[in-house]
């Protein structure tokens, strides 16, 4: 596997990563994945325990643009790629669509075995909001021709959703697609005791209306829509807190918004929380997970949600749509803050109608377990290797 991010850069894309990469080590298969190194102060990095088991790391320098964000150098990727034995790779799996997918496609092709791309990221709906000087549909445009070029370029391609997988076809992306979502692992949820302590570490009453988004920090991710839908909540709710955990970009503007519409004390921006303590203990707290993003190619934080029995609310477009179902413990609705308002009042106002889709969202969720979605990917991974060996030669 090659990405140009990993942990301990926390995002969706690294999240996928491991859960595919540890749940195919205890299968038994080698994996090595190839990724930049970050310094210890890197913005927008946690801690995260990996014990680096076959985790290559390349010499990396800032992103421009994106300070959480790492370019791996080049000549060092090259030579930490060429150390690599080739009679142990079977196959290259690329995870990124930037200095990795063309270092991993030339190390494929060189090698001559198959290389799979995971389109994580649907960049049609990200490119105006960082350079948003030039014009939007200009942007568009370009992101999708490279995509469809990248796409077009690879032997395989993995989409974490089927709206995903139907963009890119729009684009003109012939190379054979496979639908296969980032899995949950199968944990516990979050103890009542957990879920308390959570509350009191941060100065939450135990009985205040507790709404919770996890994610980027960005502008792509729509959460001014959450900001604008809560003073018509606090009308019925005054007591009601809306924690907001993660790192981003938008995070100093959004700040200012916040103090300007004179709601300090009922948003609160928590940072990143601790993946295997503090995320499931504040999911488990939280009465509601709300989430406005457009751009999803998956939502895993949905799914993470509903793995604690914190029911959803949400918009169902892009890769949430695959995730959301109206049996599946959550609530539906417009992108819009009067929509978000009114849901979320109605929800906390009935105890009894959030415990039944805490219900339903626990038992949702274990049918996406990271097992079941690793054996796909193997299925994709050994139709690949199948081809690659009946063939004669492989195009440079």
């Amino acid at each position: 596997m090659i990405s140009d991010v990993f942990f301990p850069r926390i995002n969706g894309v690294s999240t996928s990563i491991e859960g595919f990469r540890r749940e195919l080590l205890e299968l038994g298969h080698r994996v090595t994945l190839v990724c930049p190194g970050y310094p210890e102060d890197q913005p927008g990095t946690g801690t995260i325990d990996l014990g680096d088991d076959g985790v290559v790391r390349v010499a990396s320098r800032r992103a421009p643009l994106d300070p959480e964000d790492r370019l791996m150098h080049w000549g060092d990727l090259m030579r930490r790629l060429s150390s690599l034995t080739a009679t142990d790779i079977d196959l290259v799996h690329v995870h990124t669509p930037f200095i990795a997918h063309y270092a991993g496609r030339r190390f494929a092709r060189r090698l001559g075995v198959p290389v799979v791309e995971t389109y994580h990221t649907f960049f049609e709906e990200y490119a105006d909001k960082y350079v948003p000087w030039l014009p939007s549909g200009w942007l568009r445009r370009i992101a999708r021709a490279w995509s469809r070029a990248q796409c077009n370029g690879v032997d395989r391609l993995i989409v974490p959703s089927v709206p995903m997988k139907a963009a890119l076809v729009t684009y003109g992306v012939r190379t054979r697609m496979t639908v296969i979502p980032t899995g949950l692992p199968l944990a516990e949820p979050a103890s009542t005791a957990d879920a308390a302590e959570f509350r009191a570490a941060n100065a939450i009453p135990a009985d205040a209306p507790l709404l919770l988004y996890v994610g980027r920090v960005a502008r792509e991710k729509n959460i001014d829509v959450l900001v604008e839908m809560l003073p018509a909540v606090l009308e019925s709710h005054p007591d009601t807190v809306l924690l907001i955990a993660g790192e981003g970009p938008a995070r100093v503007a959004l700040a200012e918004r916040v103090r300007s519409m004179g709601l300090d004390a009922s948003i609160r921006f928590l940072g990143y929380l601790c993946r295997k303590t503090e995320l499931p203990a504040a999911y488990r707290a939280a009465d509601l997970f709300v989430f406005a993003s457009t751009s999803e190619t998956q939502g895993l934080v949905l799914l993470e949600a509903l793995a604690q029995g914190t029911p959803v609310i949400a918009v169902a477009e892009m890769g949430t749509r695959d995730v959301l179902h109206a049996d599946g413990g959550c609530r539906i609705v417009a992108n819009d803050p009067a929509a978000f308002a009114e849901a979320t009042q109605n929800l906390l106002a009935d105890p009894d109608q959030r415990e039944r889709l805490a219900s339903a969202a626990r038992s949702y969720a274990k049918r996406w377990s990271i097992g079941a979605m690793t054996e796909r990917l193997l299925t994709v991974y050994h139709e690949l290797s199948l081809s690659a060996a009946s063939a004669p030669t492989r195009r440079g």
